[in-house]
């Protein structure tokens, strides 16, 4: 998932680059909703990690 974002990021800075600004805007809106679902689910994983341990 983070990778996603990433992609997404780096397509919206070659959008923006080439004057694509809707483009740019809707790839870093997905950017960054991918962003914080992948830090939702890794701190969920973190969380149930540690509880199973104990």
């Amino acid at each position: 998932m983070l990778r996603y974002s990433i992609v997404f990021f780096v397509v919206a800075i070659l959008a923006a680059i080439f004057g694509f600004t809707g483009i740019a805007a809707g790839a870093a809106g997905i950017a960054k909703i991918l962003f914080f679902v992948f830090i939702v689910l890794f701190l969920v994983s973190l969380v149930s990690g540690l509880l199973k341990r104990a």
